[in-house]
């Protein structure tokens, strides 16, 4: 017997993957979690006839061949898979986009680094030149819009849109797919977010602003993702994180949202026992109080995050700069020896201004060219520290419509940044 299977409280990436694996293997089962993503549910209670889904219940586990596990990486991460570790000869398969090395071993596994596990497979599917039905390819063009956010999310790769338009041109259905990619909002929902904005509180670990909330729910709320999404906006933080206790079952559902590249939502919650990408991701921890789970996600933020790039890695060092009383004449020769566009203006070693080539716009008489740089400097200077991120330089220039940020710490300046230092850290052009 072959069974094709994905992690607990599956998605649409996951629920996809599970469907185009039983094409590629006609001769195995679907097998799907008991928990499912409100979505998923709600897809498979109009079309479960299509799909015919199992459930472990169903399967004897002791008849089991080949396992191909999909969308996932660790058994801890199946439902009720554990009595396949000890089978001596299973063949096991995975196919993920998850590259942390998960518990299971397999003798065969496709794992890179795309937008959504069905993307790999769709593209097997393609190689191979198999045939599908419209809403066989609806679903899984669902699955690949659902964990790339429709072809916007950064960890969108080439190969998810080719993928799509392959799915596209099998007359899949966006009509449907938006029908159930819908997040669901209810009167729950917005009570327990009203709650965790009254009680919102804010940090700041490594530079980066981080919330974590802890709300107590009485019984099952679905779609408690939504909720942090939406707390994170609100609140405009690097990442979010909610904890939400459950007395009733003893047990803690923590779930991650970040909207900053240097925070690993997944890795953090892999840590956790649960799991997700490097954006968002989730776990459940038994006999755990929400206030040891909060502690525990400081913790790993403060001392597991991969080393994150920071202005001091990108300003340029030492600066060239210029005193009050040198002449226009003279920071016109330098910026044009140096083939820079601005300089900073010191007294005393600290920063009083920022002249750049606008500022010679403003000279109205030939003889100015002799004035001090102080009368045409200006000297609302924004400045930056040496431990803020990328992004937030990014973010100030933007905001303020500058090119550059001279670097100071204890009041001196140190180094500078420029708009063209930080885009070339976001397209991935920094020497290795």
């Amino acid at each position: 017997m072959q069974i094709v299977t994905t992690h607990k409280n599956t998605d649409f990436d996951g629920f996809a993957s599970v469907v185009a694996a039983t094409l590629l293997f006609p001769e195995a089962q679907a097998v799907l979690p008991k928990a499912l993503n409100p979505n998923v549910k709600a897809f498979l209670s109009i079309h479960k006839d299509l799909f015919e889904p199992h459930t472990c219940e169903e399967i004897n586990l002791k008849h089991v061949r080949r396992l191909i596990v999909v969308d996932a990486g660790s058994w801890n991460r199946l439902d009720r898979m554990e009595a396949l570790k000890a089978h001596r000869d299973l063949d096991i398969r995975v196919w993920d986009h998850h590259l942390e090395k998960g518990s299971i071993r397999a003798g065969w596994s496709c794992i890179e680094p795309v937008g959504a596990t069905t993307t790999l497979l769709v593209r097997e599917l393609r190689r191979q030149h198999k045939i599908l039905t419209p809403m066989q390819a609806t679903l899984l063009l669902t699955g690949i819009y659902e964990d790339t956010g429709n072809l916007a999310f950064p960890a969108t790769t080439a190969e998810d849109a080719y993928a799509a338009g392959w799915l596209l041109e099998r007359k899949a259905d966006l009509n449907i797919l938006n029908t159930f990619l819908k997040p669901a909002y209810s009167e729950a929902h917005q009570a327990i977010l009203f709650q965790m904005l009254q009680h919102a509180k804010r940090t700041r670990i490594k530079g980066h602003r981080i919330s974590i909330n802890r709300v107590a729910i009485d019984g099952h709320v679905d779609s408690l993702a939504v909720i942090v999404r939406m707390y994170l906006e609100i609140l405009n933080v690097d990442a979010a994180f909610g904890v939400f206790s459950e007395g009733s079952k003893d047990r803690c559902i923590v779930i991650g949202r970040s909207q900053n590249e240097s925070i690993n939502i997944g890795s953090i919650m892999r840590r956790m026992g649960g799991g997700g990408h490097p954006r968002a991701g989730s776990a459940q921890l038994k006999g755990a109080s929400p206030h040891a789970v909060e502690d525990r996600i400081l913790e790993l933020i403060r001392g597991h995050q991969p080393a994150s790039a920071q202005v001091s890695d990108l300003m340029s060092f030492p600066v060239h700069t210029v005193a009050t009383d040198a002449s226009m004449e003279e920071v016109a020769l330098i910026l044009r020896a140096k083939g820079i566009s601005g300089i900073p203006v010191v007294s005393g070693g600290g920063v009083v201004g920022m002249i750049s080539r606008r500022d010679f716009r403003k000279m109205r008489k030939e003889s100015q060219i002799r004035s001090p740089v102080r009368a045409f400097m200006a000297t609302d200077v924004l400045t930056i520290e040496p431990g803020k991120s990328p992004s937030q330089a990014a973010q100030l220039m933007v905001t303020h419509d500058v090119g550059r940020l001279p670097v100071v710490e204890n009041g001196q300046i140190i180094g500078i940044i420029t708009r063209s230092d930080v885009m070339r850290y976001f397209y991935d052009l920094l020497p290795d």
